[in-house]
């Protein structure tokens, strides 16, 4: 599992932050924007975000490696249906999206997260930012959930870390760029990159996919190291007594 994969989700995944996160980036403390305080305070925020993804990747990457032992071809079966469920959600009508949202809500959690972001917000010091970006990331949103999937793909508490840890630093970019700009992210500019976000999600969807079937094509579907070893094995033990 190349774990690079998540930066690439991460960045291509980003724009959907903006819709998403934006606002939260858009709301930060200001103060002084050609103050040392301003920038700091912008890094502190998205470094939260990212300590937050590389637990999830720590949780999900230890859980992979527990399911592992079950089958070897758990990792490969895991990631398309990962692809598949991203295409899905695609796919799928926003009213019966909708009723699936309500059906599995996450209302009071998130309303608890919104309790904490008002009372970091108010306070507004560098520490408070730092904790505004951990809460941030513990917000319901589908394209963690696509990174979580990678993490648990992983198979490995390390490689799950460092899949979310990049995963996190792709969104960087964005939500930085975001925070700087400000008011100059018009409605019309969120409302056409919304527009794109589903390509995107298209496209991370197939490369998953591709990723699962392990069709030996260089760093989009290479074959697994399992699957590599097995097929040795296989030949080793089946080679005739001269060849031995």
């Amino acid at each position: 599992m190349f774990i690079w994969e998540g930066l690439i989700i991460g960045f291509l995944g980003s724009l959907h932050c903006i819709g998403m996160c934006g606002p939260i980036a858009l709301a930060l403390p200001s103060g002084s924007f050609r103050s040392l305080s301003f920038y700091t305070g912008r890094v502190l925020y998205n470094l939260g975000r990212v300590i937050t993804y590389s637990f999830f990747g720590l949780i999900f990457g230890l859980l992979g490696k527990s399911f592992s032992f079950i089958s070897f071809d758990f990792q490969q079966g895991i990631t398309i249906a990962t692809g598949i469920l991203i295409l899905l959600i695609i796919i799928l009508p926003k009213s019966f999206k909708r009723k699936i949202a309500d059906k599995f809500s996450f209302f009071n959690f998130t309303l608890k997260i919104k309790f904490y972001f008002g009372s970091l917000f108010k306070r507004g010091s560098l520490s408070s930012l730092f904790f505004i970006g951990i809460l941030n990331g513990f917000l319901p949103c589908g394209f963690v959930y696509v990174g979580i999937a990678g993490a648990l793909a992983s198979g490995e508490m390390l490689s799950g870390i460092f899949y979310m840890a990049l995963f996190g630093l792709g969104t960087v970019p964005a939500m930085f760029g975001t925070a700087l700009a400000g008011n100059f992210i018009s409605v019309n500019i969120r409302q056409k990159i919304s527009k794109t976000i589903p390509y995107f999600a298209a496209l991370i969807a197939v490369l998953f996919i591709l990723r699962g079937l392990n069709l030996d094509i260089p760093y989009i579907s290479p074959k697994s190291d399992k699957i590599n070893k097995m097929l040795n094995k296989d030949l080793q033990e089946n080679k005739p007594p001269c060849c031995q």
